[in-house]
Parts: C-alpha cells; structure tokens; sequence
C-alpha cells in the first residue's frame, strides 16, 4: 500500500505542477483536498452499512482531534514546499524534503522510541541515495531551500501525528476529516498568500482549465494515496514508511522520464538503486521471525 501511495504521488507531481501553475499553489492545495475529502464519501457510506461488529471501533474525540491535526500538518508542509520551491532549483527541493526520513527517527528518538542501528544505517543510505539521484551539486541554503526544509519537517510531523492516531480512530473517516481541514486552511492562504506570489484572484474558469489536474491530484493524490497511508501505518513501523513514502521521488523521475522524454544520468540511476536496496535491507531488519518472537 505505501510503495503504490509512492507510486501515486511521484506520477500526480505532473498535475499538481501544471495546476498550480495555472491557479496558484495555495488554490490548488485548497480545492484538491475539498475533491479528495468529498469523494470518501461513498466509502464512508459503504463502510457504514458494513455489519457494525466488523467495523472499527470509533472514538469521535480522537477522530476529530487526529483528523485537524493531521490536515493542519499537511496544510503547512504542502504550503512550505509549494511556496519554497518558487525560490530554489527542483533538484535540491527533491533532496531536502527527503529529509524527512532522518526527521521521523529523530522525533522519534526525542519521544523515547529507539531504532535499531540497521534502521539508521539504512536511513544514512537512503539519505545517499536522495543525493545521487536530487542533487547534483551542493549550494548555499537560500530562503526557498529553508522553506522546503519546513515543509519537511511537517511531512514527517503528518507522519508520526498519523502513527499515534491510527489505532485510535477509524482511518478513512480520518482521513476524510484531514482533507477537510486542509481545505478550510488553504482557502484562507489562497486570499493572503496567492495574491502575494503574483496569482490573480481565483476564477470558475481557471478551475475549469484545471480540471484534469485538480481530479487526478484530489481523487488520487489525496483521496486514495493519503487513505493507503493511513490504512497502511497501522501495520508499518513510522520510520520504514516514511522511507517507502519517499519513493515519491523515484517515480516522480520515472514519470518525467515517461511523459516530458527526460533523461537519467548514470549517477540518478545509482541513486534510485541505493534508495531501493536501503528500503529493502529496513524492512528485513525490522521484520520479526519466529525465532525473534519466541526469543
């Protein structure tokens, strides 16, 4: 579920570019997530006439509580990165909002919770990986490079707040809530910030331009893509799925290969097989066998 959550997100960076090139990033963000909140709808409804023994046990304080609180994470780290990346090169946004794979192990660590030193080794080579493959040489860290770095602070602060409460709510009506949350908070950038980026106030027919985008982006992006997350977190260890997540980039480059005819030098290639073979070698530390459990 995590690795097609991946799949998902690196190939809709097409629609979400062209989108928010075409309305604004702030825009874009505010009416994805109304698409991608409204179209759990039907699942919600479905899962509602499920018999209630097989349903999950609800708790509405944390539902709702998890559920601002995780559309809040993504509000800001979708606004830091979109925002950021007007300001610095693809290339080095790519590698900095990977970060987010060490972040995770790192709150994780301030909160009490240790991880194996496989677990480290293979997020110091993912890291390597992400360099190979997004940055090509090293720069100084200009205002759109810090930004970027907040919005992947966010993307790992999304995750962990997800861990905590996955267990405790039923996920897609969490999931559903978060989209919502994300909608509200963008609404309210796309009147402050959007004009301030140079984007004309938000018309019916720059949605209708948009169309495409904003149904790819919100149904698949968001509506499916964060709902696997969700689902998916409750049986993944937070650090090995934000280092699956961030194979975002891999088939972000993949698509770009597919669609716009771009090239792979031989260093980006390198890169994408460090970050698999790390991804690969996390999972097998971290899955227990019989002999662990009975030890």
């Amino acid at each position: 579920m995590l690795l097609l959550t991946a799949a998902i997100w690196g190939t809709s960076f097409i629609a979400t570019k062209s989108g928010a090139e075409g309305m604004g990033p702030f825009a874009f963000n505010a009416v994805r997530s109304l698409i991608g909140g409204i179209a759990l709808f039907p699942v919600i409804f479905l899962m509602n006439r499920c018999p209630k023994e097989k349903r999950e046990k609800e708790h509405k304080k944390d539902l709702f509580t998890g559920g601002s609180l995780c559309g809040i994470a993504l509000f800001l780290a979708g606004a830091f990165q979109q925002v950021g990346i007007l300001y610095t090169s693809a290339g080095k946004a790519g590698f900095i909002t990977a970060l987010y794979v060490v972040i995770v192990p790192l709150f994780r660590l301030f909160s009490g919770k240790r991880e194996k030193l496989p677990v480290w080794l293979c997020v110091g080579t993912s890291l390597a990986g992400f360099c190979l493959l997004c940055m090509p040489q090293i720069g100084k860290i200009g205002i759109g490079d810090l930004l970027v770095l907040a919005g992947a602070v966010g993307f790992a602060i999304h995750i962990l707040i997800i861990d905590y409460y996955v267990d405790k709510a039923d996920t897609i009506k969490l999931s559903c809530i978060q989209f919502f949350s994300c909608s509200l908070a963008a609404f309210f950038g796309m009147f402050i910030i959007d004009p301030r980026l140079g984007f004309d106030e938000l018309h019916m027919a720059q949605i209708i331009d948009c169309l495409g985008p904003l149904f790819y982006s919100g149904i698949m992006s968001c509506s499916v893509a964060y709902t696997l997350q969700v689902v998916a977190q409750k049986r993944t260890n937070s650090v090995i799925a934000s280092m699956i997540l961030s194979l975002e980039s891999v088939f972000a480059v993949i698509s770009g290969m597919i669609f716009f005819g771009e090239t792979m030098a031989f260093r980006e290639i390198l890169g994408c097989i460090v970050i698999f073979c790390s991804i690969v070698a996390a999972q097998i530390s971290t899955t227990e066998t019989p002999l662990d459990k009975k030890l």
